[in-house]
């Protein structure tokens, strides 16, 4: 099996990385091949166009940074006149549902399978292979990509082309307003005269413990706030949630306040800051 992999930045080096571990046929490309180019060693093929990438491919797996990004790779005339009927098409960026959906019938039209397929788990996921895979798509194409996805981290099949995204959106929610929950809890420790890092300890096993207090919590309580997922992108995120929400009729009002407080880290100049820099913000409100 021959893959293409498009977008090799924060998480998809590590991500392509853990596929030429398991000794598969790889070409890569990124529009920055300074990015691409460490990947050589591992045994992968860097190319210096996306039509060279994807010719003969049975799998192009594309992780890119947005929408205008996904719709400039899979829209491009060097992409669809160049990949082979029946593959088929993985994005694991994370889009908006009606970005997948529309390029799902179009790579339909052209007897090309797609899914999309976002992640969660950030850049410690994308290098441990632990991701979590939420996928949309029809059971024989996921069943047919399964050991691809696998050896990235655990895929489940959540639904019809776009479910993958909602799915992602539904969970940036959950990490947004948990990593907000966390900064003020922090926050009141610190202000009130407790070790934060000893509370952190102390809600290990707890109901409040997880993922995002131990890792995203020492972040605050170290001021580490070095990008593993950046803020521009939990803004992205979350304007995506509220449009999603939108076309449902549906209202989300602690997302909206969570939306607001990673705009005002980008007016603040903190965009490229990990997003546990909602601590930041928390810390700015208090000024």
């Amino acid at each position: 099996m021959k893959i293409g992999f498009i977008g090799t930045g924060l998480m998809g080096f590590p991500m392509a990385k853990n596929i030429l571990q398991k000794k598969i046929n790889l070409k890569v490309f990124s529009r920055t091949l300074e990015k691409a180019n460490p990947l050589k060693k591992f045994g992968a093929t860097v190319t210096n166009s996306l039509s060279e990438a994807i010719k003969d491919t049975d799998i192009i797996i594309t992780m890119l940074t947005d929408d205008n990004a996904v719709d400039s790779v899979l829209g491009a005339k060097d992409f669809l006149s160049n990949i082979k009927s029946s593959s088929t098409v993985i994005d694991m960026s994370s889009i908006k549902p009606k970005t997948a959906i529309k390029h799902g019938k179009l790579l339909k039209e052209k007897n090309i399978n797609f899914l999309d397929a976002p992640v969660s788990g950030g850049t410690i996921g994308a290098e441990e292979a632990s991701l979590a895979i939420m996928v949309g798509g029809e059971q024989k194409v996921f069943d047919n990509a399964y050991n691809i996805l696998n050896i990235m981290g655990k895929p489940t099949l959540v639904g019809p082309i776009g479910s993958g995204q909602v799915s992602k959106l539904a969970n940036q929610i959950i990490v947004g307003v948990t990593i907000g929950a966390v900064a003020e809890a922090i926050t009141l420790c610190e202000k009130a005269g407790v070790d934060a890092n000893k509370f952190i300890k102390a809600l290990s096993g707890g109901f409040a413990d997880g993922k995002i207090l131990q890792n995203h919590g020492k972040r605050m309580v170290n001021r580490d706030f070095s990008p593993k997922g950046k803020v521009s992108t939990h803004l992205k995120d979350m304007k995506n949630i509220l449009e999603c929400a939108n076309n449902h009729n549906t209202n989300l009002p602690i997302s909206k306040l969570i939306k607001e407080m990673f705009g005002s880290l980008v007016k603040n100049g903190n965009q490229n800051d990990d997003h546990s820099a909602l601590y930041k913000e928390i810390e700015r409100i208090n000024k």
